[in-house]
């Protein structure tokens, strides 16, 4: 696993040294926007329509549109500062019960490692959260992005869950349509629990597959083997500028040293002499 942050668990006085690692992964199959002219990949291209160029990313920094066209512009350590990134540290604020929060607010997991040194405190930590069922509470920075965060144990390990702020959530009473009351016939609901009770059963993630994913990679393998592959055109690898440059390099090398005005009349009708001469011969 990749190690995407470096920090460490505070509760009180104790500092828990931690690795973190992402504990999901996307299974989605990437596409690519493809020219359908000449079947030529499409690439995101960053430009400014001001100065009519590309912009390499040493030249982008970030800003805020606080009016229609006007920005205040902060650099990467700016943020970092604001963020309190440079802490690294995940602050355990108060320890909850997992059942006290709602599902909507979580977000990403991740695996945290005890760090290099720290291993004594990581098992304290861990065995303490398991015996007395209890999650941590905490704030982090990840990449410049304060959040919310659910310190908790999944077997062996402790794991982070990052959650969203309470004022992320949008409330319900934003959703149209919604009914006021709920009026049911006692029949029907009578039914439907008994429908529920027969199709319930333990949780086992192991029988669920995303099928669109499976049918989409059998359409490719079908494709695939069926020839109905397209190439994409060869790119000449050959860089116009640097020889534009060149060759008007070697023009100027060869081109003759500018004499003087008076010298070069006589010699130029003398040219035109000779051309004329070599007309009259034909």
């Amino acid at each position: 696993m990749h190690t995407v942050w470096k920090g460490a668990i505070s509760f009180g006085l104790v500092h828990v040294p931690v690795k973190m690692f992402s504990a999901t992964e996307e299974k989605d199959i990437s596409m690519r926007y493809i020219h359908k002219k000449c079947t030529t990949p499409l690439s995101y291209v960053r430009s400014c329509t001001t100065c009519d160029e590309q912009v390499e990313w040493a030249e982008i920094t970030k800003g805020y549109e606080y009016e229609p066209g006007r920005f205040v512009l902060f650099e990467k350590e700016e943020l970092e500062k604001i963020s309190g990134e440079a802490t690294k540290e995940i602050k355990i604020l108060d320890f909850v019960n997992l059942d006290d929060i709602d599902p909507i607010y979580f977000q990403k997991t991740y695996y945290l490692s005890p760090g290099d040194t720290g291993a004594n405190a990581y098992n304290l930590l861990l065995e303490s959260m398991r015996q007395t069922g209890k999650i941590g509470i905490a704030n982090i920075s990840i990449r410049s992005k304060s959040s919310l965060a659910a310190i908790r144990v999944i077997d062996n390990c402790i794991a982070m869950e990052t959650i969203f702020y309470p004022d992320e959530i949008r409330p319900i009473n934003q959703v149209p349509n919604l009914p006021e009351a709920i009026n049911v016939n006692d029949k029907e609901l009578t039914m439907a629990k008994m429908l529920i009770e027969q199709l319930s059963t333990p949780f086992e993630p192991d029988k669920y597959q995303d099928n669109y994913r499976n049918a989409l990679l059998e359409a490719i393998g079908q494709k695939v083997a069926g020839q109905e592959v397209q190439v994409a055109p060869q790119q000449a690898h050959t860089n116009v500028i640097d020889l534009m440059s060149a060759l008007q390099a070697s023009l100027e090398a060869v081109k003759p040293v500018a004499t003087d005005p008076a010298d070069a009349k006589p010699k130029a009708r003398k040219s035109k002499a000779k051309a004329k001469a070599k007309e009259t011969v034909s």
